[in-house]
């Protein structure tokens, strides 16, 4: 009679040898090793960032006032031509900038929120399979186009059809205005909301659409108080995440809305941005001794600020809000 062996006692039909062993732990441990200094690097190379910054931000506000810098109303950057120049300290209140950034984000945002959205849910909810397949890639070219050639639409287009209808209305719209620049920048904007708002609709899981239609509710109404609610944290997050992007954005601004330090919250005029003036100081062959040069690190230490702000808020509603789903 032959004897088999249980299975519970058969030997693994290849061994791994302990010399084996010993090499694969010691390049799991180099993985580790590489992975972590991948980390290290990306977070040295940011405090090496905000560090650069920091101290020559610092070498500013010991020239002016961090209250002038942050309070004041005019802004007028200036250098000495010759000794004694009259006005040759110039104006560093950063209100007009802050202010001129706020209008065109708020412009930019009223134009790709809502149309974001609305594709998000049509992609997500009614869209069939093959129509998301080819209507999502198409959307998201938008975020691809470079920025310039936003500008160019941006002035070529946008802004004199803007004139010809104010003109037509009796409004005063100026050639470069908040108002074009944030058209354009609205539009470059809504891939951003589009895309991340409808990942988020799609992570909501189907029983809960199944649960609301066993009740009676339609499409749309499920829409509205199932699937809308239940992704809202993460939707917050993919808006607050946009702004940021708006709130850097240069050159749609540059082409599109000038460089006039203007004291106003009217959309139909010239207006500039943090990002704007940043890359106006910076230009040409400048001594980083003179305040006009140091203006340009507090502008980009307050950017800084703002949009790290943005996203710990945006941060925070996500993980305080989201649900978790099994």
């Amino acid at each position: 009679m032959m004897m088999t062996a249980s299975p519970l006692h058969t030997p693994h039909p290849h061994p791994i040898p302990q010399e084996g062993r010993r090499i694969r732990r010691r390049i799991d441990g180099a993985v580790v090793v590489l992975l972590w200094l991948a980390a290290a690097v990306s977070v040295l190379v940011t405090l090496a960032i905000v560090f650069s910054v920091l101290v020559e931000a610092v070498r500013f506000f010991r020239i002016v006032p961090l209250s002038d810098f942050l309070f004041g109303l005019q802004w007028s950057p200036q250098m000495a031509m010759r000794a004694n120049q009259a006005g040759s300290s110039g104006a560093f209140g950063a209100v007009p900038l802050f202010l001129g950034t706020l209008l065109i984000t708020l412009v930019a945002m009223a134009v790709a929120i809502p149309i974001g959205l609305l594709s998000a849910i049509y992609l997500a909810e009614y869209a069939h399979r093959r129509t998301r397949a080819g209507l999502k890639p198409m959307l998201e070219i938008l975020a691809g186009i470079p920025t310039v050639v936003y500008g160019y639409f941006a002035i070529m287009l946008v802004a004199p059809l803007l004139q010809e209808l104010g003109a037509a209305l009796g409004l005063d719209i100026a050639a470069e205005s908040a108002l074009a620049a944030g058209l354009v920048m609205g539009v470059m904007i809504i891939p951003f909301v589009s895309s991340l708002s409808d990942d988020i609709l799609i992570a909501v899981p189907q029983s809960l659409r199944d649960a609301s239609y066993s009740l009676g509710a339609t499409q749309s109404e499920t829409i509205k108080k199932v699937v809308f609610p239940a992704a809202l944290p993460g939707i917050m997050g993919a808006i607050l995440l946009a702004v940021s992007r708006a709130i850097g954005e240069t050159m749609i601004v540059v082409m599109a809305a000038g460089m006039a330090s203007n004291l106003t919250f009217n959309p139909l005029k010239s207006v500039t941005t943090v990002t704007v003036q940043i890359v106006a100081l910076l230009v040409g062959d400048q001594s980083f001794d003179s305040p006009k040069t140091l203006a340009a690190f507090a502008l980009g230490l307050a950017l800084f600020c703002v949009t790290l702000a943005l996203n710990v808020v945006a941060l925070v509603i996500v993980n305080k809000y989201k649900e978790k789903y099994e």
